[in-house]
């Protein structure tokens, strides 16, 4: 038995009866074959999302062992517990809406288990968001551990990686511009190896955020999930988190408010994902960071894009990872970063920055004084139509159609879009808006990636590939158009999005950063007296669908639960 509060005698059950306690812990623990010495050790806990529902995390078994090893090599004893995991494409209604659940699966098991310090793996789109934002709440040394990315395939003479190629294959064969026999075949070419997205969609921008904020080693963000490299940063993730058991740094002294503004300035370089935005905000909130749209468009302005990677560019995430990955990134931002910011290694960004740099390639990675683009790659709008905010991806969206003024066409539902979209008959030109409503977080849908409404198949046979879009659904990072999504407040809770009919006008101006309804503020007033809402109330529901429909917050707030936020 041992009086000092770490390892097992960490976190003891009460019964009545410390010394008991740790005798019964030490009894239990010794039937899984630990000797009593490395029963003595501080504990490393490994918070492992392996699942067979998850395509993206299928190579972490042997990521698991090389994290073990590095705890081993610093004394410390690694235990692995399970956690749920979020295979995105696997999960109805959508991934988002368990990601708060993981959240709390994340916190209660680091706080009720006994571990001086955890090692967080994950990867796949909401995997890394939720655990960030639990390993926040529980306040424990951790250290961000990810998937890495896939490597690209072949389909004759082109590169594929999933999924800004599913989508532009997709939408070729819509177009009937390939055939039933060539899309199956692409199909299964798409993703061919373990990891997340081959491009800077969700998983590989929340991955750079990550290691940005200071929560993963530097330079792993962007190694291959196939490399030998993601198996030596397992290794050195273990290491690190057992060497902060004798020098503890809590991620609320690395998630600051500071790292958290170094965070959206590299959102903002990458042409990131749109989804970003709503996970920072939600990691954020755990330690009481405010994230406001209003600062994104701030910092937009004075941010360049620098990353040339699908789908703002040409190239997919292992090229980003030979190019020099986030660590080049930040050096041409440096002037614009807090450098004060501490990582979990206890080495602030500035000690980081003055390494040497090595190669980076500059097909890939731009030089700040020689941008892709001279702004960063989201902007918010804001207006009568989203009075709280909505996002556009500017980097990945037709420049031309950013001054525009167009008629709405409205889907009231994803069910309607699916019904109607197809219709030869549909009343639409390449000039109008396409308008989803009711696909928010607080809708039956739970704000999937449906923001991306697919171009109506009469309107793409004519060779157009890109509308106005707007909705307040989500959009994949690996999507691209001219897409305004995350419509705040939602349709479904009254929104002025649910006010939106057939025939209405529409101006869009991202120079003004304004989404306007051209209806007068009488007629929406009787319109609004006419709504009622599809929601089925909370009271009628049960389970974890009671709590959420009960307490997710809005996309502006990072469609969080009300009450996850910090104790005052």
């Amino acid at each position: 038995m041992s009086d000092k509060e770490q390892g097992l005698s960490r976190g003891l059950t009460n019964y009545g009866d410390r010394d008991f306690s740790v005798y019964l812990r030490n009894s239990f623990a010794s039937s899984m074959g630990y000797s009593r010495d490395m029963l003595k050790r501080p504990i490393v806990g490994i918070a492992n999302s392996f699942s067979g529902f998850n395509n993206c995390h299928r190579h972490f078994p042997e990521l698991l062992d090389a994290v073990k090893r590095g705890v081993l090599m610093e004394g410390g004893l690694p235990i692995e517990f399970p956690t749920i995991s979020l295979g995105e494409v696997f999960l109805s209604p959508t991934s988002l809406k368990f990601r708060n659940l993981m959240s709390m699966d994340t916190e209660e098991m680091v706080r009720a288990q006994p571990m001086d310090a955890v090692v967080l793996m994950g990867g796949c789109d909401k995997t890394v968001p939720a655990q960030l934002m639990g390993a926040a709440s529980a306040d424990l040394p951790a250290v961000q551990l990810v998937a890495g990315p896939m490597m690209t395939s072949r389909y004759q003479e082109e590169r594929l990686g999933a999924c800004t190629d599913c989508r532009r294959f997709w939408s070729k064969y819509r177009a009937k511009e390939v055939t039933t026999e060539q899309i199956n075949d692409i199909e299964g070419r798409l993703a061919t190896t373990s990891g997340t997205c081959a491009v800077m969609g969700t998983a590989s921008t929340m991955a750079c955020i990550a290691e940005t904020l200071g929560m993963s080693l530097p330079g792993t963000a962007a190694i291959p999930a196939v490399h030998a490299d993601r198996l030596r940063a397992g290794e050195e993730s273990g290491r690190a988190a057992a060497r902060m058991i004798l020098n503890p740094i809590k991620p609320s002294q690395v998630m600051t408010e500071k790292s958290v503004e170094n965070a959206l300035r590299v959102l903002l370089a990458l042409g990131g994902s749109t989804n970003a935005i709503i996970h920072l905000t939600a990691v954020a909130r755990r330690l009481g960071i405010p994230v406001s749209l209003q600062k994104l468009n701030e910092l937009s302005d004075t941010t360049p894009v620098l990353v040339n990677l699908k789908p703002v560019g040409s190239n997919y995430m292992e090229d980003f990872f030979f190019a020099g990955g986030v660590g080049a990134v930040l050096r041409e931002l440096k002037p614009l970063l807090h450098l004060d910011t501490l990582s979990v290694t206890g080495q602030t960004l500035g000690d980081r920055l003055e390494q040497d740099e090595g190669w980076v390639d500059r097909r890939v990675i731009a030089k700040a004084s020689e941008p892709l683009e001279p702004q960063g790659g989201l902007v918010a709008l804001f207006g009568n139509l989203a009075p709280r905010g909505a996002i556009l991806k500017r980097s990945a969206a037709d420049k031309t159609l950013f001054e525009k003024e167009g008629r709405a066409v409205v889907f009231t539902s994803l069910a309607d879009l699916a019904a109607r979209v197809d219709d030869p008959d549909l009343d639409i030109t390449k000039d109008d808006f396409m308008v989803l409503q009711n696909a928010g977080p607080k809708s039956e849908s739970g704000m999937p990636e449906a923001g991306y409404l697919p171009l109506p198949r009469k309107i793409a046979e004519q060779g157009v590939k890109d509308m106005v879009r707007i909705s307040d659904a989500r959009m994949s990072g690996t999507a691209f158009g001219t897409i305004v999504l995350h419509v705040a407040p939602e349709a479904s809770v009254g929104g002025p999005l649910a006010l939106v009919r057939n025939g209405d006008r529409i101006k869009l101006s991202v120079k003004e950063r304004r989404i306007e309804l051209l209806v007068d503020d009488a007629e929406l007033e009787s319109r609004r007296a006419e709504w009622v809402s599809d929601n089925v109330p909370p009271e009628q529901r049960r389970g974890y669908d009671r709590l959420y429909a009960s307490e997710v917050m809005q996309a502006d707030e990072g469609c969080d639960f009300a009450f996850l936020g910090p104790v005052d």
